[in-house]
Protein backbone atom coordinates (compact mmCIF):
# COMPACT_ATOMS: atom_id res chain seq x y z
CA UNK A 1 0.00 0.00 0.00
CA UNK A 2 2.52 2.34 0.91
CA UNK A 3 5.02 1.66 -2.38
CA UNK A 4 1.20 1.73 -4.53
CA UNK A 5 0.70 5.53 -2.54
CA UNK A 6 4.25 6.59 -3.31
CA UNK A 7 3.95 5.44 -6.87
CA UNK A 8 0.89 7.56 -7.21
CA UNK A 9 2.21 10.79 -5.73
CA UNK A 10 4.80 10.49 -8.16
CA UNK A 11 2.20 9.94 -11.44
CA UNK A 12 0.43 13.16 -9.88
CA UNK A 13 3.62 14.93 -10.02
CA UNK A 14 4.55 15.19 -13.50
CA UNK A 15 0.65 15.55 -14.79
CA UNK A 16 0.69 18.47 -12.21
CA UNK A 17 3.86 19.86 -14.20
CA UNK A 18 2.62 19.77 -17.33
CA UNK A 19 -0.44 21.43 -15.55
CA UNK A 20 1.35 23.91 -14.02
CA UNK A 21 3.50 24.48 -17.81
CA UNK A 22 0.05 25.14 -19.68
CA UNK A 23 -0.59 28.27 -17.17
CA UNK A 24 2.83 29.61 -17.88
CA UNK A 25 1.81 29.21 -21.45
CA UNK A 26 -2.26 30.76 -20.38
CA UNK A 27 -1.26 33.72 -19.13
CA UNK A 28 2.32 34.98 -20.26
CA UNK A 29 1.20 36.87 -22.76
CA UNK A 30 -0.40 39.50 -20.06
CA UNK A 31 3.33 39.75 -19.32
CA UNK A 32 5.09 40.58 -22.59
CA UNK A 33 1.86 42.43 -24.50
CA UNK A 34 4.30 46.18 -24.41
CA UNK A 35 6.59 43.46 -26.16
CA UNK A 36 4.12 41.28 -28.25
CA UNK A 37 2.53 44.73 -29.51
CA UNK A 38 6.08 46.35 -30.72
CA UNK A 39 7.63 43.06 -32.25
CA UNK A 40 5.21 42.41 -34.24
CA UNK A 41 3.26 45.76 -34.97
CA UNK A 42 -0.44 44.52 -34.34
CA UNK A 43 -3.29 46.03 -32.55
CA UNK A 44 -5.25 46.04 -29.51
CA UNK A 45 -7.62 43.52 -31.60
CA UNK A 46 -4.79 41.75 -32.70
CA UNK A 47 -3.35 41.15 -29.93
CA UNK A 48 -6.37 39.82 -28.30
CA UNK A 49 -6.94 37.04 -31.09
CA UNK A 50 -3.28 36.24 -30.69
CA UNK A 51 -3.47 35.40 -26.94
CA UNK A 52 -6.86 33.66 -27.51
CA UNK A 53 -6.15 31.47 -30.38
CA UNK A 54 -4.38 29.52 -27.48
CA UNK A 55 -7.68 29.30 -26.04
CA UNK A 56 -9.74 28.34 -29.57
CA UNK A 57 -8.07 25.16 -29.90
CA UNK A 58 -8.26 24.46 -26.51
CA UNK A 59 -11.68 25.03 -26.15
CA UNK A 60 -12.50 22.51 -29.30
CA UNK A 61 -10.24 19.95 -28.19
CA UNK A 62 -11.95 19.55 -24.54
CA UNK A 63 -14.62 16.36 -25.31
CA UNK A 64 -12.16 15.06 -27.27
CA UNK A 65 -9.20 15.23 -25.00
CA UNK A 66 -11.62 13.95 -22.21
CA UNK A 67 -12.46 11.02 -24.56
CA UNK A 68 -9.03 10.14 -25.17
CA UNK A 69 -7.89 10.72 -21.39
CA UNK A 70 -10.86 7.67 -21.05
CA UNK A 71 -9.66 5.63 -23.83
CA UNK A 72 -5.84 5.96 -24.88
CA UNK A 73 -4.96 7.00 -21.20
CA UNK A 74 -3.12 9.94 -19.27
CA UNK A 75 0.42 8.76 -20.23
CA UNK A 76 0.12 8.77 -24.23
CA UNK A 77 -1.91 11.76 -24.04
CA UNK A 78 0.17 13.93 -22.07
CA UNK A 79 3.73 12.81 -23.67
CA UNK A 80 2.40 13.59 -27.17
CA UNK A 81 0.89 17.00 -25.49
CA UNK A 82 4.40 17.38 -23.92
CA UNK A 83 6.34 17.57 -27.46
CA UNK A 84 3.79 19.23 -29.15
CA UNK A 85 3.68 22.01 -26.30
CA UNK A 86 7.56 22.23 -27.10
CA UNK A 87 7.34 22.45 -30.98
CA UNK A 88 4.63 25.27 -30.69
CA UNK A 89 6.77 27.19 -27.71
CA UNK A 90 9.50 27.43 -30.00
CA UNK A 91 7.77 28.17 -33.01
CA UNK A 92 6.34 30.98 -31.12
CA UNK A 93 9.68 32.38 -30.13
CA UNK A 94 11.39 32.53 -33.32
CA UNK A 95 7.96 33.83 -35.31
CA UNK A 96 9.10 36.99 -37.40
CA UNK A 97 5.69 37.95 -37.99
CA UNK A 98 2.34 37.49 -35.56
CA UNK A 99 1.05 35.06 -38.26
CA UNK A 100 3.31 32.25 -37.31
CA UNK A 101 3.34 33.10 -33.70
CA UNK A 102 -0.42 32.12 -34.09
CA UNK A 103 0.14 28.93 -35.67
CA UNK A 104 2.62 28.42 -32.59
CA UNK A 105 0.30 29.26 -30.05
CA UNK A 106 -1.98 27.66 -31.47
CA UNK A 107 0.46 24.14 -31.54
CA UNK A 108 0.72 25.45 -27.93
CA UNK A 109 -2.87 25.11 -27.28
CA UNK A 110 -3.02 21.33 -28.58
CA UNK A 111 -0.52 20.41 -26.76
CA UNK A 112 -1.41 21.67 -22.99
CA UNK A 113 -5.54 21.26 -23.72
CA UNK A 114 -4.10 17.93 -22.63
CA UNK A 115 -3.15 18.69 -18.98
CA UNK A 116 -6.01 19.25 -16.76
CA UNK A 117 -7.89 16.28 -17.65
CA UNK A 118 -5.03 13.95 -17.47
CA UNK A 119 -4.51 15.56 -14.09
CA UNK A 120 -8.13 14.66 -13.65
CA UNK A 121 -8.24 11.34 -14.85
CA UNK A 122 -4.93 10.24 -12.86
CA UNK A 123 -6.58 11.64 -9.78
CA UNK A 124 -9.65 9.72 -10.03
CA UNK A 125 -8.12 6.30 -11.02
CA UNK A 126 -4.62 6.11 -8.48
CA UNK A 127 -6.91 8.25 -5.86
CA UNK A 128 -10.04 7.21 -3.81
CA UNK A 129 -13.27 9.08 -4.14
CA UNK A 130 -13.10 11.29 -1.31
CA UNK A 131 -10.04 12.77 -2.23
CA UNK A 132 -10.91 14.19 -5.72
CA UNK A 133 -11.84 17.99 -4.81
CA UNK A 134 -9.01 18.02 -2.36
CA UNK A 135 -6.43 16.89 -5.38
CA UNK A 136 -8.44 19.35 -7.91
CA UNK A 137 -7.61 22.12 -5.54
CA UNK A 138 -3.52 20.95 -5.13
CA UNK A 139 -4.28 20.95 -9.11
CA UNK A 140 -4.95 24.82 -9.36
CA UNK A 141 -2.90 25.61 -6.59
CA UNK A 142 0.19 24.70 -8.38
CA UNK A 143 -1.13 25.80 -11.79
CA UNK A 144 -1.62 28.79 -10.53
CA UNK A 145 1.73 28.91 -9.21
CA UNK A 146 2.54 28.47 -12.80
CA UNK A 147 0.66 31.72 -13.74
CA UNK A 148 2.35 33.56 -10.86
CA UNK A 149 5.36 33.04 -12.87
CA UNK A 150 4.14 34.09 -15.45
CA UNK A 151 3.84 37.54 -14.11
CA UNK A 152 5.51 39.46 -12.45
CA UNK A 153 8.71 37.11 -12.60
CA UNK A 154 8.37 37.23 -16.57
CA UNK A 155 8.28 40.94 -16.75
CA UNK A 156 11.48 41.45 -14.52
CA UNK A 157 13.45 38.19 -16.78
CA UNK A 158 12.38 40.18 -19.73
CA UNK A 159 14.30 42.98 -18.80
CA UNK A 160 17.27 40.94 -18.76
CA UNK A 161 16.57 38.86 -21.69
CA UNK A 162 14.27 38.86 -24.63
CA UNK A 163 10.70 37.37 -24.61
CA UNK A 164 11.86 34.85 -27.16
CA UNK A 165 14.87 33.14 -25.31
CA UNK A 166 12.09 32.70 -22.31
CA UNK A 167 10.13 30.80 -24.47
CA UNK A 168 13.26 28.54 -25.97
CA UNK A 169 13.50 27.53 -22.47
CA UNK A 170 9.96 26.83 -21.95
CA UNK A 171 10.25 25.06 -25.20
CA UNK A 172 13.38 22.83 -23.58
CA UNK A 173 11.09 22.21 -20.37
CA UNK A 174 8.57 20.55 -22.33
CA UNK A 175 10.16 18.11 -24.01
CA UNK A 176 12.15 16.98 -21.06
CA UNK A 177 8.76 16.91 -20.06
CA UNK A 178 7.61 14.25 -22.66
CA UNK A 179 10.69 12.16 -22.14
CA UNK A 180 9.51 11.92 -17.95
CA UNK A 181 6.06 11.05 -18.61
CA UNK A 182 6.71 8.08 -21.06
CA UNK A 183 9.28 7.03 -18.69
CA UNK A 184 7.45 7.32 -15.47
CA UNK A 185 3.65 7.39 -15.97
CA UNK A 186 1.15 4.98 -15.95
CA UNK A 187 -2.71 4.58 -16.94
CA UNK A 188 -4.07 2.59 -13.75
CA UNK A 189 -2.88 0.75 -10.95
CA UNK A 190 -3.03 -2.18 -12.40
CA UNK A 191 -0.50 -1.77 -14.95
CA UNK A 192 1.89 -1.94 -12.14
CA UNK A 193 0.43 -5.17 -10.43
CA UNK A 194 -1.57 -2.90 -7.27
CA UNK A 195 -5.39 -3.30 -6.90
CA UNK A 196 -7.66 -1.19 -7.76
CA UNK A 197 -9.05 2.01 -6.20
CA UNK A 198 -12.95 2.40 -5.06
CA UNK A 199 -13.50 3.84 -8.41
CA UNK A 200 -12.58 1.06 -10.41
CA UNK A 201 -14.10 0.78 -13.40
CA UNK A 202 -16.43 -2.63 -14.03
CA UNK A 203 -15.51 -4.25 -17.56
CA UNK A 204 -19.03 -4.63 -18.83
CA UNK A 205 -19.44 -0.89 -18.15
CA UNK A 206 -15.85 0.01 -19.94
CA UNK A 207 -17.22 -1.53 -22.96
CA UNK A 208 -19.67 1.22 -23.44
CA UNK A 209 -18.47 3.26 -26.76
CA UNK A 210 -17.24 6.70 -26.63
CA UNK A 211 -20.15 8.24 -28.58
CA UNK A 212 -22.76 7.13 -26.24
CA UNK A 213 -20.67 7.52 -23.16
CA UNK A 214 -20.87 11.37 -24.26
CA UNK A 215 -24.55 11.49 -25.09
CA UNK A 216 -25.06 10.54 -21.56
CA UNK A 217 -22.80 12.83 -20.47
CA UNK A 218 -24.42 15.97 -22.27
CA UNK A 219 -27.94 15.01 -21.21
CA UNK A 220 -27.61 15.06 -17.58
CA UNK A 221 -29.01 18.38 -16.51
CA UNK A 222 -26.52 19.16 -14.23
CA UNK A 223 -23.78 19.72 -17.17
CA UNK A 224 -25.13 23.12 -18.73
CA UNK A 225 -25.53 25.36 -16.25
CA UNK A 226 -21.77 24.47 -14.94
CA UNK A 227 -20.84 25.07 -18.81
CA UNK A 228 -22.20 28.85 -18.53
CA UNK A 229 -21.42 29.26 -14.97
CA UNK A 230 -17.35 28.62 -16.01
CA UNK A 231 -17.38 30.50 -19.40
CA UNK A 232 -18.00 33.50 -17.12
CA UNK A 233 -16.46 33.10 -13.86
CA UNK A 234 -13.18 31.36 -15.85
CA UNK A 235 -13.53 33.52 -19.09
CA UNK A 236 -13.63 36.87 -17.49
CA UNK A 237 -10.67 35.58 -14.73
CA UNK A 238 -8.27 34.39 -17.68
CA UNK A 239 -9.37 37.34 -19.84
CA UNK A 240 -7.95 39.84 -17.19
CA UNK A 241 -5.45 37.81 -15.95
CA UNK A 242 -4.22 36.36 -18.75
CA UNK A 243 -4.04 39.49 -20.67
CA UNK A 244 -5.73 42.64 -20.33
CA UNK A 245 -5.12 43.24 -16.56
CA UNK A 246 -1.55 44.26 -16.39
CA UNK A 247 -2.31 46.88 -19.51
CA UNK A 248 -5.31 48.11 -17.62
CA UNK A 249 -3.23 49.53 -15.03
CA UNK A 250 -0.63 50.46 -16.51
CA UNK A 251 -3.16 52.84 -18.98
CA UNK A 252 -5.49 53.96 -16.34
CA UNK A 253 -3.79 53.60 -13.00
CA UNK A 254 -0.03 54.68 -14.53
CA UNK A 255 1.62 51.90 -13.03
CA UNK A 256 4.99 50.75 -14.65
CA UNK A 257 4.82 47.39 -15.93
CA UNK A 258 6.76 45.37 -13.03
CA UNK A 259 4.49 47.35 -10.62
CA UNK A 260 1.06 45.99 -12.87
CA UNK A 261 2.50 42.34 -13.27
CA UNK A 262 2.82 42.27 -9.58
CA UNK A 263 -0.76 42.75 -9.32
CA UNK A 264 -1.71 39.90 -11.84
CA UNK A 265 0.62 38.14 -10.12
CA UNK A 266 -0.68 38.59 -6.31
CA UNK A 267 -4.47 37.84 -8.30
CA UNK A 268 -3.06 34.49 -9.76
CA UNK A 269 -1.17 33.97 -6.01
CA UNK A 270 -4.88 34.27 -4.36
CA UNK A 271 -6.42 31.81 -6.98
CA UNK A 272 -3.76 29.26 -6.00
CA UNK A 273 -4.64 29.52 -2.29
CA UNK A 274 -7.94 29.83 -2.70
CA UNK A 275 -7.92 26.74 -4.93
CA UNK A 276 -6.08 24.70 -2.17
CA UNK A 277 -8.49 25.98 0.00
CA UNK A 278 -11.72 25.53 -1.35
CA UNK A 279 -11.35 21.40 -2.17
CA UNK A 280 -10.47 20.96 1.19
CA UNK A 281 -13.43 22.94 2.52
CA UNK A 282 -15.62 21.19 -0.01
CA UNK A 283 -14.54 17.79 1.04
CA UNK A 284 -14.60 18.20 4.55
CA UNK A 285 -18.05 20.00 4.48
CA UNK A 286 -19.25 17.04 2.22
CA UNK A 287 -20.70 20.33 0.23
CA UNK A 288 -20.02 21.20 -3.30
CA UNK A 289 -22.73 23.41 -4.20
CA UNK A 290 -23.43 26.09 -1.39
CA UNK A 291 -19.45 26.71 -1.25
CA UNK A 292 -19.29 27.18 -4.67
CA UNK A 293 -21.92 29.81 -4.96
CA UNK A 294 -20.95 31.66 -1.63
CA UNK A 295 -17.19 32.31 -3.39
CA UNK A 296 -18.45 33.13 -7.06
CA UNK A 297 -21.00 35.65 -6.21
CA UNK A 298 -18.31 37.43 -3.84
CA UNK A 299 -16.25 37.45 -6.83
CA UNK A 300 -18.45 38.99 -8.76
CA UNK A 301 -18.89 41.59 -6.09
CA UNK A 302 -15.37 42.04 -6.26
CA UNK A 303 -15.80 44.10 -9.58
CA UNK A 304 -17.40 46.81 -8.25
CA UNK A 305 -13.96 48.95 -7.58
CA UNK A 306 -13.03 48.37 -10.59
CA UNK A 307 -16.28 49.34 -12.38
CA UNK A 308 -16.66 52.52 -9.76
CA UNK A 309 -12.76 53.36 -11.25
CA UNK A 310 -11.76 53.57 -7.31
CA UNK A 311 -8.76 55.68 -7.18
CA UNK A 312 -6.73 53.26 -4.63
CA UNK A 313 -3.45 53.48 -2.75
CA UNK A 314 -0.90 50.95 -4.21
CA UNK A 315 -1.31 48.37 -1.21
CA UNK A 316 -4.98 48.86 -1.56
CA UNK A 317 -5.26 47.65 -4.83
CA UNK A 318 -2.57 44.78 -4.09
CA UNK A 319 -4.38 43.64 -1.32
CA UNK A 320 -8.11 43.72 -3.15
CA UNK A 321 -6.35 42.08 -6.51
CA UNK A 322 -5.37 39.16 -3.87
CA UNK A 323 -9.04 39.13 -2.57
CA UNK A 324 -10.65 38.55 -6.02
CA UNK A 325 -7.91 35.72 -6.29
CA UNK A 326 -9.20 33.79 -3.41
CA UNK A 327 -12.89 34.35 -4.42
CA UNK A 328 -12.29 32.75 -8.29
CA UNK A 329 -12.33 29.31 -7.48
CA UNK A 330 -15.29 28.91 -6.51
CA UNK A 331 -15.83 27.62 -10.51
CA UNK A 332 -13.57 24.87 -9.69
CA UNK A 333 -16.00 23.01 -8.02
CA UNK A 334 -18.26 22.38 -11.47
CA UNK A 335 -15.37 19.40 -12.39
CA UNK A 336 -15.87 17.39 -9.11
CA UNK A 337 -19.97 17.79 -10.08
CA UNK A 338 -19.47 16.92 -12.95
CA UNK A 339 -17.78 13.96 -11.84
CA UNK A 340 -19.87 12.87 -9.50
CA UNK A 341 -22.92 13.58 -11.82
CA UNK A 342 -21.83 10.46 -13.80
CA UNK A 343 -20.53 7.44 -13.76
CA UNK A 344 -16.84 6.93 -13.05
CA UNK A 345 -15.66 5.63 -16.11
CA UNK A 346 -16.88 8.83 -18.30
CA UNK A 347 -14.73 11.23 -15.43
CA UNK A 348 -12.81 12.23 -18.39
CA UNK A 349 -15.32 13.00 -20.79
CA UNK A 350 -17.92 15.12 -18.10
CA UNK A 351 -15.14 17.36 -16.55
CA UNK A 352 -14.44 18.21 -20.44
CA UNK A 353 -17.65 19.56 -21.20
CA UNK A 354 -17.38 21.74 -18.71
CA UNK A 355 -14.29 22.55 -19.27
CA UNK A 356 -15.07 24.19 -22.44
CA UNK A 357 -16.78 26.67 -20.77
CA UNK A 358 -13.99 28.05 -19.68
CA UNK A 359 -11.86 28.96 -22.82
CA UNK A 360 -14.69 29.84 -24.70
CA UNK A 361 -15.99 32.51 -22.77
CA UNK A 362 -11.98 33.30 -22.53
CA UNK A 363 -11.56 32.68 -26.52
CA UNK A 364 -14.57 35.22 -26.96
CA UNK A 365 -13.40 37.98 -23.71
CA UNK A 366 -10.04 38.73 -24.88
CA UNK A 367 -10.50 39.68 -28.64
CA UNK A 368 -13.96 41.59 -27.52
CA UNK A 369 -12.57 43.39 -25.09
CA UNK A 370 -9.63 43.88 -27.54
CA UNK A 371 -11.96 45.54 -29.92
CA UNK A 372 -13.27 47.59 -27.70
CA UNK A 373 -10.08 49.29 -27.30
CA UNK A 374 -9.07 49.64 -30.58
CA UNK A 375 -12.80 51.88 -30.94
CA UNK A 376 -12.13 53.86 -28.07
CA UNK A 377 -8.90 54.96 -28.98
CA UNK A 378 -9.64 55.67 -32.69
CA UNK A 379 -12.25 57.93 -31.29
CA UNK A 380 -9.59 59.47 -28.82
CA UNK A 381 -11.20 57.85 -25.70
CA UNK A 382 -9.30 55.37 -24.31
CA UNK A 383 -10.25 55.66 -20.51
CA UNK A 384 -13.69 54.88 -21.61
CA UNK A 385 -13.28 51.72 -23.57
CA UNK A 386 -11.24 50.73 -20.81
CA UNK A 387 -14.51 51.30 -18.54
CA UNK A 388 -16.49 49.66 -21.27
CA UNK A 389 -14.18 46.32 -21.05
CA UNK A 390 -14.20 46.43 -17.72
CA UNK A 391 -17.68 46.26 -17.70
CA UNK A 392 -18.09 43.26 -20.33
CA UNK A 393 -15.45 41.02 -18.11
CA UNK A 394 -17.64 42.22 -14.76
CA UNK A 395 -20.93 41.08 -16.68
CA UNK A 396 -19.64 37.87 -17.77
CA UNK A 397 -18.50 36.89 -13.92
CA UNK A 398 -22.36 38.18 -12.96
CA UNK A 399 -23.80 35.66 -15.35
CA UNK A 400 -21.71 32.80 -14.40
CA UNK A 401 -22.35 33.66 -10.35
CA UNK A 402 -25.81 33.61 -11.46
CA UNK A 403 -26.00 30.64 -13.64
CA UNK A 404 -24.51 28.93 -10.12
CA UNK A 405 -27.88 29.04 -8.45
CA UNK A 406 -29.11 26.50 -11.75
CA UNK A 407 -27.18 24.02 -11.03
CA UNK A 408 -29.03 20.91 -9.48
CA UNK A 409 -27.46 18.09 -7.01
CA UNK A 410 -25.79 15.80 -8.89
CA UNK A 411 -27.06 12.50 -9.62
CA UNK A 412 -25.90 9.14 -8.37
CA UNK A 413 -23.49 7.19 -11.43
CA UNK A 414 -25.85 4.69 -11.10
CA UNK A 415 -28.38 6.79 -12.37
CA UNK A 416 -27.17 8.46 -15.40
Amino acid sequence: MHRRARVARQIFAIALVSFVLSFVHRTAPAAIAGELTQAFSISAAVLGTLAATYFYVYTLLQIPVGVLADTLGPRRILTAGSAIAAVGSLLFALAPGWEIAAVGRTLVGIGVSVAFLAVLKVSAVWFVPGRFATLVGVTMFAGNLGAVAAGAPLAWAVTLTSWRVVFVAIAAASALLALATWLRVRDSPQQLGFAPVAEAVPASAARVPWLQALARVLANRTTWPAFVANAGIGGSYLAFAGLWGVPYLQQVYGMPRVAAAQHTSLLLLGVAFGSLAIGVISDRLRSRHAVMRAFVVAYALSWLPWLAQVDWPMWATLGWFFVMGLLIPGFTLSWTIAKEANPPQYSGIATSVVNVGIFLGTGILQPLVGWVLDQGRAAGDLAGAWAGGIWIMAGAAGVGALMTFLVGKPRSAAAA
